[in-house]
Protein backbone atom coordinates (compact mmCIF):
# COMPACT_ATOMS: atom_id res chain seq x y z
CA UNK A 1 0.00 0.00 0.00
CA UNK A 2 1.56 3.34 -1.29
CA UNK A 3 0.79 5.78 1.84
CA UNK A 4 1.22 9.10 -0.41
CA UNK A 5 -0.77 7.66 -3.19
CA UNK A 6 -4.71 8.65 -3.55
CA UNK A 7 -7.01 7.51 -6.92
CA UNK A 8 -9.93 9.92 -7.67
CA UNK A 9 -13.29 8.57 -9.84
CA UNK A 10 -16.19 10.33 -10.53
CA UNK A 11 -17.66 12.02 -14.12
CA UNK A 12 -20.57 11.67 -16.23
CA UNK A 13 -21.49 15.65 -15.83
CA UNK A 14 -19.11 18.29 -14.90
CA UNK A 15 -20.56 18.66 -11.61
CA UNK A 16 -19.14 15.51 -10.78
CA UNK A 17 -15.67 16.31 -11.19
CA UNK A 18 -15.21 19.99 -9.75
CA UNK A 19 -14.76 19.11 -6.27
CA UNK A 20 -11.94 16.51 -7.75
CA UNK A 21 -10.39 19.52 -9.78
CA UNK A 22 -10.47 21.53 -6.94
CA UNK A 23 -8.45 19.28 -4.21
CA UNK A 24 -6.04 18.35 -6.66
CA UNK A 25 -3.62 20.63 -6.00
CA UNK A 26 -3.81 20.65 -2.23
CA UNK A 27 -3.09 16.74 -2.79
CA UNK A 28 -0.38 17.66 -4.64
CA UNK A 29 1.40 20.53 -2.93
CA UNK A 30 1.44 18.13 0.22
CA UNK A 31 3.09 15.50 -1.18
CA UNK A 32 1.00 12.81 -2.83
CA UNK A 33 0.38 11.00 -6.27
CA UNK A 34 -2.73 10.85 -7.70
CA UNK A 35 -4.29 8.86 -10.41
CA UNK A 36 -7.82 9.11 -11.98
CA UNK A 37 -10.20 6.14 -12.71
CA UNK A 38 -13.02 7.39 -15.23
CA UNK A 39 -15.23 6.31 -18.31
CA UNK A 40 -13.65 5.73 -21.25
CA UNK A 41 -15.47 8.83 -23.17
CA UNK A 42 -16.99 11.15 -20.22
CA UNK A 43 -16.55 14.35 -19.51
CA UNK A 44 -14.27 13.82 -17.00
CA UNK A 45 -11.51 12.31 -19.14
CA UNK A 46 -11.57 15.55 -20.97
CA UNK A 47 -11.35 17.97 -17.93
CA UNK A 48 -8.39 15.98 -16.37
CA UNK A 49 -6.71 15.59 -19.19
CA UNK A 50 -6.37 19.12 -20.15
CA UNK A 51 -6.41 20.45 -16.62
CA UNK A 52 -4.22 17.92 -14.94
CA UNK A 53 -1.97 16.15 -17.96
CA UNK A 54 0.42 14.49 -15.83
CA UNK A 55 -2.17 12.88 -13.29
CA UNK A 56 -2.55 9.45 -14.98
CA UNK A 57 -6.25 8.64 -16.42
CA UNK A 58 -7.36 4.89 -16.42
CA UNK A 59 -10.59 4.58 -18.13
CA UNK A 60 -12.67 1.48 -17.21
CA UNK A 61 -16.53 0.05 -18.59
CA UNK A 62 -19.48 1.47 -17.01
CA UNK A 63 -23.01 0.74 -17.19
CA UNK A 64 -25.83 3.41 -16.47
CA UNK A 65 -28.11 2.29 -13.46
CA UNK A 66 -31.66 3.22 -14.25
CA UNK A 67 -34.97 3.29 -12.19
CA UNK A 68 -36.85 2.75 -14.75
CA UNK A 69 -36.95 -0.04 -17.73
CA UNK A 70 -34.75 -0.79 -20.36
CA UNK A 71 -33.46 -3.51 -22.62
CA UNK A 72 -30.03 -2.29 -21.47
CA UNK A 73 -30.58 -3.02 -17.90
CA UNK A 74 -30.20 -6.33 -18.64
CA UNK A 75 -26.23 -5.68 -20.13
CA UNK A 76 -25.50 -2.82 -18.23
CA UNK A 77 -24.62 -5.01 -14.83
CA UNK A 78 -22.06 -6.78 -17.18
CA UNK A 79 -20.41 -3.76 -18.16
CA UNK A 80 -20.26 -2.59 -14.51
CA UNK A 81 -18.78 -5.92 -13.50
CA UNK A 82 -16.62 -5.86 -16.26
CA UNK A 83 -15.60 -2.23 -14.88
CA UNK A 84 -15.21 -3.48 -11.29
CA UNK A 85 -12.59 -6.10 -12.90
CA UNK A 86 -10.83 -3.27 -14.69
CA UNK A 87 -10.66 -1.17 -11.33
CA UNK A 88 -9.37 -3.76 -8.91
CA UNK A 89 -6.68 -4.97 -11.64
CA UNK A 90 -5.73 -0.97 -11.45
CA UNK A 91 -6.41 -0.39 -7.58
CA UNK A 92 -3.87 -3.46 -6.67
CA UNK A 93 -1.41 -1.91 -9.49
CA UNK A 94 -1.03 1.64 -7.80
CA UNK A 95 -1.72 0.35 -4.52
CA UNK A 96 -3.16 3.56 -2.78
CA UNK A 97 -3.99 4.23 0.62
CA UNK A 98 -7.87 5.91 -0.28
CA UNK A 99 -9.82 6.06 -3.18
CA UNK A 100 -12.33 9.26 -3.32
CA UNK A 101 -15.13 9.40 -5.22
CA UNK A 102 -17.27 12.26 -6.57
CA UNK A 103 -20.56 10.14 -7.98
CA UNK A 104 -21.67 9.69 -11.16
CA UNK A 105 -22.64 6.10 -12.87
CA UNK A 106 -18.39 5.00 -13.19
CA UNK A 107 -17.19 5.38 -9.59
CA UNK A 108 -19.80 2.15 -8.51
CA UNK A 109 -17.16 -0.40 -10.03
CA UNK A 110 -14.65 1.73 -8.24
CA UNK A 111 -16.21 1.33 -4.79
CA UNK A 112 -17.04 -2.07 -5.08
CA UNK A 113 -13.62 -2.85 -6.23
CA UNK A 114 -11.89 -0.85 -3.40
CA UNK A 115 -13.99 -2.60 -1.02
CA UNK A 116 -12.90 -5.54 -2.32
CA UNK A 117 -9.41 -4.86 -1.97
CA UNK A 118 -9.83 -3.36 1.31
CA UNK A 119 -9.11 0.29 0.62
CA UNK A 120 -11.17 2.59 2.38
CA UNK A 121 -13.58 4.38 0.32
CA UNK A 122 -14.98 8.12 0.60
CA UNK A 123 -17.73 9.36 -0.82
CA UNK A 124 -18.72 13.32 -1.34
CA UNK A 125 -22.74 13.51 -2.39
CA UNK A 126 -23.22 16.97 -3.15
CA UNK A 127 -27.47 17.09 -3.65
CA UNK A 128 -30.17 17.08 -1.66
CA UNK A 129 -30.88 13.50 -2.26
CA UNK A 130 -28.13 10.81 -3.09
CA UNK A 131 -27.85 9.92 -6.71
CA UNK A 132 -28.83 6.32 -7.75
CA UNK A 133 -24.79 5.61 -7.98
CA UNK A 134 -23.96 6.92 -4.71
CA UNK A 135 -26.77 5.28 -3.19
CA UNK A 136 -25.25 2.21 -4.43
CA UNK A 137 -21.42 3.17 -3.63
CA UNK A 138 -22.42 3.96 0.12
CA UNK A 139 -23.01 0.41 0.92
CA UNK A 140 -19.19 -0.04 0.31
CA UNK A 141 -18.25 3.69 2.15
CA UNK A 142 -16.11 4.38 4.94
CA UNK A 143 -17.66 7.22 5.05
CA UNK A 144 -19.66 9.99 3.09
CA UNK A 145 -19.65 13.41 3.54
CA UNK A 146 -22.69 15.88 2.37
CA UNK A 147 -23.36 19.52 1.65
CA UNK A 148 -26.90 19.28 2.92
CA UNK A 149 -27.80 18.62 6.41
CA UNK A 150 -31.25 16.99 4.85
CA UNK A 151 -29.35 14.38 2.70
CA UNK A 152 -28.45 12.78 5.82
CA UNK A 153 -31.95 10.81 6.45
CA UNK A 154 -31.21 9.08 3.48
CA UNK A 155 -27.45 7.69 4.18
CA UNK A 156 -26.77 5.46 7.12
CA UNK A 157 -26.46 7.48 10.18
CA UNK A 158 -22.97 5.70 11.49
CA UNK A 159 -21.34 6.68 8.77
CA UNK A 160 -22.32 10.26 6.89
CA UNK A 161 -21.76 13.70 7.81
CA UNK A 162 -22.79 17.09 6.70
CA UNK A 163 -20.03 19.42 5.78
CA UNK A 164 -21.66 22.16 3.58
CA UNK A 165 -20.62 23.53 0.83
CA UNK A 166 -16.77 23.21 -0.42
CA UNK A 167 -15.90 26.54 -2.42
CA UNK A 168 -12.58 26.70 -4.64
CA UNK A 169 -11.00 30.19 -3.41
CA UNK A 170 -10.12 31.35 -6.54
CA UNK A 171 -13.81 32.37 -7.00
CA UNK A 172 -13.38 34.93 -4.64
CA UNK A 173 -10.72 35.96 -6.15
CA UNK A 174 -12.37 37.77 -9.72
CA UNK A 175 -11.14 41.38 -10.76
CA UNK A 176 -13.03 43.80 -12.19
CA UNK A 177 -10.71 45.28 -14.66
CA UNK A 178 -9.85 41.24 -16.01
CA UNK A 179 -13.71 41.40 -16.25
CA UNK A 180 -14.04 44.71 -18.41
CA UNK A 181 -11.09 43.48 -20.67
CA UNK A 182 -12.52 39.80 -21.64
CA UNK A 183 -15.87 41.55 -21.61
CA UNK A 184 -16.11 45.06 -23.12
CA UNK A 185 -18.32 45.95 -20.40
CA UNK A 186 -18.27 48.55 -17.40
CA UNK A 187 -17.98 47.03 -13.88
CA UNK A 188 -20.71 50.14 -12.71
CA UNK A 189 -23.56 48.88 -14.97
CA UNK A 190 -25.94 46.51 -14.09
CA UNK A 191 -24.92 43.21 -15.05
CA UNK A 192 -26.50 39.98 -15.69
CA UNK A 193 -24.49 36.22 -16.60
CA UNK A 194 -26.56 33.16 -17.82
CA UNK A 195 -25.46 29.44 -17.43
CA UNK A 196 -27.02 26.48 -18.90
CA UNK A 197 -24.38 23.76 -17.33
CA UNK A 198 -21.57 22.15 -19.01
CA UNK A 199 -23.15 21.61 -21.98
CA UNK A 200 -25.77 24.69 -22.60
CA UNK A 201 -29.47 24.47 -22.53
CA UNK A 202 -31.37 25.09 -25.26
CA UNK A 203 -34.08 26.54 -23.69
CA UNK A 204 -32.29 28.80 -21.80
CA UNK A 205 -30.65 29.75 -24.72
CA UNK A 206 -33.67 30.56 -27.01
CA UNK A 207 -35.68 32.55 -24.15
CA UNK A 208 -32.03 34.94 -24.20
CA UNK A 209 -32.71 34.97 -27.93
CA UNK A 210 -35.97 35.76 -27.81
CA UNK A 211 -35.88 38.68 -25.07
CA UNK A 212 -32.32 39.69 -26.04
CA UNK A 213 -33.08 43.33 -26.87
CA UNK A 214 -35.63 43.51 -23.52
CA UNK A 215 -32.92 42.51 -21.60
CA UNK A 216 -30.09 44.46 -23.08
CA UNK A 217 -31.78 47.76 -22.92
CA UNK A 218 -31.47 47.38 -18.97
CA UNK A 219 -28.30 44.95 -18.26
CA UNK A 220 -24.98 43.64 -19.81
CA UNK A 221 -25.35 40.43 -20.39
CA UNK A 222 -23.13 37.42 -20.24
CA UNK A 223 -24.31 34.48 -21.90
CA UNK A 224 -22.21 31.09 -20.90
CA UNK A 225 -23.88 28.83 -23.59
CA UNK A 226 -22.49 25.96 -23.95
CA UNK A 227 -20.21 24.03 -26.42
CA UNK A 228 -21.09 24.35 -30.22
CA UNK A 229 -23.92 26.90 -29.25
CA UNK A 230 -22.97 30.40 -30.02
CA UNK A 231 -25.39 32.01 -32.11
CA UNK A 232 -24.33 33.61 -35.49
CA UNK A 233 -27.34 36.13 -35.57
CA UNK A 234 -26.17 37.77 -31.42
CA UNK A 235 -22.52 38.16 -32.67
CA UNK A 236 -21.43 41.94 -32.04
CA UNK A 237 -24.90 43.18 -30.45
CA UNK A 238 -24.97 45.43 -27.88
CA UNK A 239 -24.32 44.89 -24.15
CA UNK A 240 -24.34 40.97 -25.32
CA UNK A 241 -20.89 38.63 -25.12
CA UNK A 242 -21.42 34.94 -25.16
CA UNK A 243 -18.66 31.97 -24.27
CA UNK A 244 -19.26 28.37 -24.99
CA UNK A 245 -17.38 27.79 -21.79
CA UNK A 246 -14.85 29.72 -19.62
CA UNK A 247 -12.54 28.04 -17.11
CA UNK A 248 -10.33 30.28 -15.30
CA UNK A 249 -12.31 33.48 -16.46
CA UNK A 250 -15.25 32.43 -14.22
CA UNK A 251 -14.28 34.14 -10.94
CA UNK A 252 -13.64 37.75 -12.76
CA UNK A 253 -16.94 37.52 -14.84
CA UNK A 254 -19.21 36.55 -11.56
CA UNK A 255 -16.95 39.52 -10.03
CA UNK A 256 -18.64 41.61 -12.06
CA UNK A 257 -22.05 40.13 -12.68
CA UNK A 258 -24.91 41.86 -10.15
CA UNK A 259 -27.46 38.82 -10.96
CA UNK A 260 -27.39 34.79 -12.17
CA UNK A 261 -29.85 33.02 -14.07
CA UNK A 262 -28.34 28.99 -14.18
CA UNK A 263 -29.50 25.57 -13.80
CA UNK A 264 -29.26 24.53 -9.97
CA UNK A 265 -26.51 21.96 -10.09
CA UNK A 266 -25.43 22.27 -6.25
CA UNK A 267 -21.91 22.95 -7.00
CA UNK A 268 -23.13 25.84 -9.14
CA UNK A 269 -25.79 27.30 -6.64
CA UNK A 270 -23.52 27.06 -3.61
CA UNK A 271 -20.77 29.35 -5.36
CA UNK A 272 -23.09 31.92 -6.14
CA UNK A 273 -24.46 31.60 -2.59
CA UNK A 274 -20.66 32.11 -1.22
CA UNK A 275 -20.44 35.28 -3.47
CA UNK A 276 -24.18 36.47 -2.43
CA UNK A 277 -25.03 36.87 -5.91
CA UNK A 278 -29.03 36.92 -5.88
CA UNK A 279 -30.04 34.03 -8.56
CA UNK A 280 -32.75 33.08 -10.78
CA UNK A 281 -32.91 29.29 -10.95
CA UNK A 282 -34.35 27.12 -13.62
CA UNK A 283 -33.68 23.49 -12.63
CA UNK A 284 -33.11 21.09 -15.08
CA UNK A 285 -36.84 19.06 -15.47
CA UNK A 286 -37.82 15.55 -14.03
CA UNK A 287 -38.12 14.75 -17.31
CA UNK A 288 -34.53 15.36 -18.17
CA UNK A 289 -33.03 14.12 -14.99
CA UNK A 290 -33.80 12.37 -11.94
CA UNK A 291 -34.90 15.50 -10.24
CA UNK A 292 -32.17 16.64 -8.01
CA UNK A 293 -31.82 20.01 -9.18
CA UNK A 294 -35.54 20.45 -8.73
CA UNK A 295 -34.94 19.61 -5.19
CA UNK A 296 -31.91 21.99 -4.84
CA UNK A 297 -33.85 25.12 -6.41
CA UNK A 298 -36.62 24.52 -4.41
CA UNK A 299 -34.47 24.24 -1.23
CA UNK A 300 -32.70 27.68 -2.28
CA UNK A 301 -35.90 29.23 -2.62
CA UNK A 302 -37.90 28.42 0.67
CA UNK A 303 -34.11 29.74 2.13
CA UNK A 304 -34.69 32.74 0.62
CA UNK A 305 -31.64 32.64 -1.48
CA UNK A 306 -32.92 32.27 -5.01
CA UNK A 307 -36.10 32.67 -6.85
CA UNK A 308 -36.79 29.76 -9.23
CA UNK A 309 -38.46 29.20 -12.78
CA UNK A 310 -39.22 25.30 -13.79
CA UNK A 311 -38.60 24.84 -16.99
CA UNK A 312 -42.04 23.44 -17.58
CA UNK A 313 -43.03 26.76 -16.84
CA UNK A 314 -40.43 29.27 -18.91
CA UNK A 315 -41.85 31.14 -21.56
CA UNK A 316 -40.97 34.68 -22.96
CA UNK A 317 -43.23 36.30 -20.58
CA UNK A 318 -42.55 34.62 -17.56
CA UNK A 319 -38.50 35.09 -17.78
CA UNK A 320 -39.06 38.53 -18.18
CA UNK A 321 -41.65 38.81 -15.08
CA UNK A 322 -39.43 36.68 -12.88
CA UNK A 323 -36.31 38.40 -14.14
CA UNK A 324 -37.98 41.57 -12.92
CA UNK A 325 -39.53 40.13 -9.07
CA UNK A 326 -35.14 39.25 -9.20
CA UNK A 327 -34.30 42.84 -9.64
CA UNK A 328 -37.34 43.70 -7.27
CA UNK A 329 -35.89 41.82 -4.40
CA UNK A 330 -32.54 41.86 -5.07
CA UNK A 331 -31.50 43.57 -1.34
CA UNK A 332 -34.31 40.99 0.64
CA UNK A 333 -32.18 37.92 -1.33
CA UNK A 334 -28.52 39.42 -0.56
CA UNK A 335 -29.76 39.61 3.25
CA UNK A 336 -31.00 36.18 3.66
CA UNK A 337 -27.88 34.80 2.08
CA UNK A 338 -25.62 36.49 4.58
CA UNK A 339 -27.02 34.29 6.61
CA UNK A 340 -26.16 30.68 5.00
CA UNK A 341 -23.68 28.79 6.77
CA UNK A 342 -20.13 29.50 5.89
CA UNK A 343 -18.14 27.26 2.89
CA UNK A 344 -15.25 25.01 3.51
CA UNK A 345 -12.39 25.50 1.38
CA UNK A 346 -10.77 22.80 -0.65
CA UNK A 347 -7.62 22.37 1.70
CA UNK A 348 -9.83 22.52 4.58
CA UNK A 349 -11.78 19.27 2.90
CA UNK A 350 -8.57 17.61 2.16
CA UNK A 351 -7.11 18.14 5.69
CA UNK A 352 -10.69 16.20 6.64
CA UNK A 353 -10.58 13.95 3.82
CA UNK A 354 -7.33 12.13 4.84
CA UNK A 355 -8.43 11.29 8.04
CA UNK A 356 -9.82 7.96 6.53
CA UNK A 357 -6.98 7.09 5.02
CA UNK A 358 -5.30 3.58 5.27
Amino acid sequence: MNNNTIVLTGGGTAGHVSLNEAIIPELIKIGYKIHYIGSHDGIERTIIGENFPTIPYHPISNGKLRRYFSMKNFSDPFKVLYGTLQALAILRKVKPSLVFSKGGFVSVPVAIAAKLANIPVVIHESDLTPGLANKIASSFAEHIFTVFEETLKYLPKEKASSIGAIIRPDLLLGNEQIAEQLTGFQANKETIIVMGGSQGSANINEVIKVNIDALTSKFQVIHLCGKGNLDPALTGKSNYIAFEYVTDELPHLLKISNYVISRAGSNSIFEFLELKKPMLLIPLSIHASRGDQVLNAKFFEEKGYALVLEEENLTTTSFMETLGDLVKYKEAIIDKQFNAASSKTPDQFTELLLTYKK
